[in-house]
């Protein structure tokens, strides 16, 4: 199983870049109409994922119920990644950056701004984004929020470069610091189990 999900998450961001292609064709969106990948959109992008990060960090320290939860449940699918290697992690990073900021910010974002104001487009693009990552209410509401941060870059920078460096970058930093909380060391008494402080966290809610 742990050599079938980097191939299984590469196909399926892939497939998000193939049907952005496609939406874009038929929606008659430019693709890279508003990617610069000038040093100015690089840096933009490095910058701005430290807000992101910090919130995960926050998030695996709160106390606060609902979130408690989101983590153990993010904990699960995450320790599925964890026969990767950082190669591996990057890859999958940098598509689901790629794929999914194309399709949400660079298509659906741009095309609904033809209909709607560019600030009802971000709302409408970003609720999508929260969708489409629904796996329970709390993550569909957290995704929603950082679809709004990353639309927001885009209307601001005139730039989807940033979004895209920003989600790319978040996903490779969750991804190893997520499974540095939740892979249990290989000397026994180090870290309790990964089962054992998922049940912990559990009885603590």
């Amino acid at each position: 199983m742990v050599v079938r999900i980097p191939r299984l998450a590469v196909l399926f961001e892939g497939g998000l870049l193939a049907l952005a292609i496609g939406l874009g064709w038929i929606l008659g969106t430019p693709l890279l109409s508003q990617a610069d990948f000038g040093w100015r959109g690089l840096a933009i992008g490095a910058i701005a994922t430290g807000v992101p990060v910090v919130g995960l960090w926050w998030c695996t320290w709160t106390r606060w119920a609902p979130l408690r939860r989101l983590m153990c449940e993010v904990d699960q699918v995450v320790v599925a990644f964890a026969g990767c290697s950082y190669l591996e992690l990057a890859l999958v990073s940098m598509l689901a950056g790629l794929g999914e900021e194309v399709l949400f910010r660079g298509v659906l974002q741009a095309a609904l701004a033809q209909w709607l104001e560019p600030w009802g487009a971000w709302l409408v693009a970003s609720g999508l984004f929260g969708l489409g990552h629904f796996v329970t209410p709390t993550y569909g509401v957290v995704a929603s929020l950082f679809g709004l941060y990353l639309g927001a870059l885009v209307l601001l920078s005139g730039n989807l470069v940033p979004a895209i460096i920003v989600h790319a970058l978040y996903d490779f930093c969750a991804f190893v610091y997520l499974l540095r909380r939740a892979v249990p060391y290989k000397k026994p008494g180090e870290q309790p189990r990964f089962e054992d402080r998922i049940a912990k966290e559990q009885d603590h809610q």
